[in-house]
């Protein structure tokens, strides 16, 4: 079966158009004229107007899509030249047809009835053409819109595979990391390693569902954040300070992309603790109507080589969601302090469309 036709907004566009079209010369008219000059003028008029209508819709509908847009130029020029050349001797005809038909009250006057001169020929030619100039650049216009669409479609669709690869490599690398964590407190205290497997439980309901989904609500995220630490803090010994400030509503519904800065987390616990075991560890948290932050400090210790926590890819990870997701807008600063005492992460999550220097 055919393509069913639908009446949609182009569809009346054209319609309007080219009933004000026809309709113009009725509004044309001088009082002096007769029913008879108004109606000559009308039909004379139309004869031009469904030869613009003609040519357009051949151009619009077959040579254009047919010819010119797979490079049969020469083909398209010389199916125009032969249109024009019909058109043009149809419009005379129809001309002194309606001129027949329809006598001029005032024959004495050269307005209407007579005949068209090499003038006209060329006036007729130049119309014609320019209703086909029209209709390519109608049809030019629709095609590089499509493409555009079809470019933003590719785009996305390359854009969603690429984070559902991230995010398929992030939940075994952050289920990794907290297996080790809790592998590490079997040996020394297995009470806290079966509360960590409870801490862990509610961990993976976030990790395994909400990061299947583009941006979850950022008190769900926080509250994941909040649990990651608490879990954390199972393993850590009192030398160990925690500091967290997290001004953050508990029903701030303000969408982010989920466990964005959870691999920031796991690399202050990671590296911020000493073989000693003391450290110092910083997390703020805080949102407004311009920007949500997540701040992280904390002391610097070298990756231990007896360290099984991990092989590096969640910063990785961090940077390549941050471009696909937030293109141009958010902050991230991150290094060293000057003493070489301190590590600092800072992210900036921009909720306008305003494009900033990363």
């Amino acid at each position: 079966m055919g393509k069913k036709f639908t009446f949609n907004r182009n569809t009346l566009i054209h319609i309007l158009c080219w009933g004000l079209l026809l309709a113009f010369p009725l509004f044309t008219f001088r009082q002096s004229d007769t029913m008879t000059d108004v109606m000559r003028h009308f039909f004379r008029s139309m004869g031009g107007t469904i030869a613009w209508l003609s040519i357009f819709y051949l151009n619009y509908c077959y040579l254009v899509p047919k010819l010119l847009f797979v490079n049969k130029r020469k083909r398209f020029v010389l199916y125009n030249f032969l249109a024009i050349f019909v058109l043009v001797a149809v419009m005379t005809w129809w001309w002194h047809l309606m001129g027949d038909i329809f006598p001029s009250s005032t024959p004495n006057k050269m307005t209407f009835n007579a005949p068209p001169k090499w003038t006209r020929f060329v006036q007729m030619s130049f119309m014609l053409i320019l209703v086909v100039g029209l209709s390519v650049a109608i049809r030019m216009s629709q095609r590089w819109h499509k493409l555009q669409e079809a470019k933003k479609d590719a785009e996305r669709i390359r854009t969603d595979a690429e984070l559902k690869n991230l995010r398929n490599q992030l939940n075994p690398h952050f289920l990794l990391n907290t297996l080790n964590n809790i592998y590490a407190l079997i040996a020394f205290d297995p009470d806290k390693a079966q509360t960590a497997v409870g801490e862990l439980s509610k961990l993976l309901r976030h990790a395994l569902y909400d990061n299947q989904k583009r941006f979850v609500p950022l008190y769900k995220e926080v509250e994941f954040i909040k649990n990651y630490i608490e879990l954390m803090k199972i393993r850590v010994t009192n030398n160990v300070k925690i500091d967290t400030n997290i001004k953050i509503a508990d029903d701030d519904s303000t969408p982010i992309a989920p466990l964005i800065f959870i691999s920031l987390i796991e690399n202050a616990f990671k590296h911020g603790i000493s073989q000693a075991g003391d450290g110092e560890i910083s997390i703020e948290m805080s949102s407004d109507d311009d920007k949500i932050l997540c701040e992280i400090i904390n002391t610097n210790h070298p990756k231990r080589d007896n360290d099984k926590s991990g092989s590096g890819i969640g910063l990785e990870q961090v940077a390549k969601r941050l471009e696909l997701i937030y293109p141009g807008r958010y902050t991230w600063e991150k290094g060293i302090d000057s003493d070489t005492k301190k590590y600092f992460s800072k992210i900036i999550l921009y909720n306008d469309n305003k494009v900033r220097n990363n």
